[in-house]
């Protein structure tokens, strides 16, 4: 299993605004993911290195919003200000994870203008919504060349670390997992929760150095 993005619910003053001061403050650039017709909701994306992405979501004026668990965690979070949503784990086989969860996957679909539609699975949201520390997990149906970090513009920066508050213990459980470093490609630093557990930051390495949000 691998990180494969990192997602930002949109501020007040929504995602175009959001994403461009991430775009400042890491010196990147994004592209227009298209809209989650299934979820009611839209993304920005912006590429980055070892295959990862970094998506600024928001929730839309759509049904789906409010009748389903990713529309409703975007919603849910945009509307507390925004901010770092959740974490999100690449399997090849989503078989075990949804014997563990004792629930089936969800059908995901979006098609950025210009781009072939993305298609992938996904699980786990639920999880999140309860328990923010948690991430949720995704099979990409795609081809490869149309994974999310393989589209838009080439940006020289990776994921280092994320901060997350929680109980290390509790997500290698929800991972299904004893591994010390289930994610072996980055660190993660756990931080005891005060409040709300979840992302208290992530921490990229750009060519101007190490940049925290």
């Amino acid at each position: 299993m691998h990180l494969d993005h990192v997602s930002f619910a949109a501020e007040p003053d929504g995602l175009e605004a959001t994403a461009g001061r991430l775009a400042d403050a890491l010196g990147i650039e994004s592209y227009n993911g298209g809209v989650h017709p299934r979820f009611g909701t839209r993304n920005l994306v912006f590429p980055l290195e070892s295959g990862h992405y970094l998506e600024v979501v928001e929730p839309l004026e759509h049904p789906a919003t409010l009748s389903t668990p990713f529309g409703q965690a975007v919603r849910a979070r945009s509307e507390m200000g925004g901010g770092w949503m959740g974490w999100v784990i690449r399997v090849d086989d989503l078989a075990p994870v949804e014997a563990r969860l004792e629930r089936a996957a969800v059908d995901g679909n979006r098609t950025p203008p210009g781009h072939d539609e993305v298609v992938w699975k996904q699980i786990g949201i639920k999880g999140l919504i309860a328990d923010p520390q948690l991430p949720y997990f995704i099979r990409w149906d795609s081809p490869a060349a149309q994974h999310p970090a393989a589209l838009g513009p080439r940006n020289d920066v990776s994921i280092a670390e994320l901060s997350i508050a929680g109980d290390r213990d509790r997500v290698r459980d929800w991972l299904g997992t004893d591994d010390k470093k289930p994610i072996s490609e980055i660190s993660i630093d756990w931080v005891a929760p005060h409040g709300a557990p979840g992302i208290q930051s992530v921490t990229f390495t750009t060519p101007h150095g190490l940049v925290t949000i």
